[in-house]
């Protein structure tokens, strides 16, 4: 596997790329995060697993996080610069990428689909076009405790291990896993919460509707199933749902079974 890492300069966003070995792969596949997260969460295992499976796997930092910079400004940056963060991603990969969206990187991608093309699209545990106000209600309700706890990373980033353990995974997850993630997870713009939440909501009219397919979590507590369905019947498909998994799909125990999905399903696409 022909593995590259590239890391930010001043006017450039992290971008990591794991291609198979000898060749470029084809049709390149384009990895964009969640909230509070970066590059790294498809570093760990999707990236390489892609590149061995003969799929050119690619995935950036959004603006303000991982090691891209502006996280001086991380407070200011709208959805609509994580938009055009994107947009600078699919450029630098040439040719026409397969784009995969996890929770917030889902919402992104929904929005670039306002302004451009894409052959295919993947999304996982995504916010819905409807916004984030449904889910973070559920989630005040229900456990209010962690909603506060979850509010309280916006700020300050590094959260506790249980506020991981209870939000991000259903699977086992090892102590040093939990350490690390603790280092790893950053504090997220609220004006992008915001936009998600009310202010800048898919435009349902001028959003292309490529091939799609829509994944969740049976035990996501960010992304509920109601949610993630919500958002498949938008773009008129079903969502398919992992039992035993949470909202970090990429990292949970049973990442492999996602990971095979999406590969079955992007080898499958007709696409010229």
């Amino acid at each position: 596997m022909d593995q590259r890492y590239e890391r930010s300069r001043a006017e450039q966003l992290e971008f990591i790329e794991a291609g198979p070995p000898g060749g470029a792969g084809g049709r390149p596949v384009l990895f964009v995060h969640g909230a509070f997260a970066g590059a790294w969460c498809w570093s760990e295992h999707f990236l390489p697993y892609f590149a061995e499976r003969g799929l050119r796997a690619c995935a950036l930092s959004l603006r303000g996080h991982g090691n891209s910079p502006g996280r001086e400004r991380l407070a200011w940056h709208s959805i609509g610069d994580y938009v055009e963060d994107l947009q600078q991603a699919v450029e630098r990969v040439g040719g026409e990428a397969i784009l995969v969206g996890h929770s917030m990187g889902g919402f992104v991608v929904q929005k670039y689909l306002e302004r451009a093309a894409a052959p295919a699209v993947v999304l996982m545990a995504p916010v819905p076009p409807q916004g984030l106000l449904p889910a973070s209600l559920m989630l005040a309700l229900a456990s209010p405790g962690l909603f506060a706890d979850i509010n309280a990373m916006l700020q300050r980033g590094h959260p506790k291990f249980e506020t991981i353990r209870h939000t991000l995974f259903a699977g086992p997850v090892s102590l040093d896993a939990l350490r690390a993630y603790s280092r790893l997870l950053q504090p997220e713009s609220q004006r992008a919460i915001w936009d998600m939440s009310l202010f800048d909501l898919p435009q349902l009219w001028c959003v292309r509707r490529p091939p799609l397919l829509v994944l969740g979590a049976e035990r996501d507590m960010l992304v509920p199933q109601a949610q993630v369905e919500l958002a498949a019947r938008f773009y008129s498909t079903q969502a398919e749902m992992f039992s035993g998994m949470g909202h970090m799909m990429m990292l949970e125990a049973g990442w492999q079974k996602s990971a095979d999905r999406i590969i079955e399903w992007v080898e499958g696409l007709q696409l010229a």
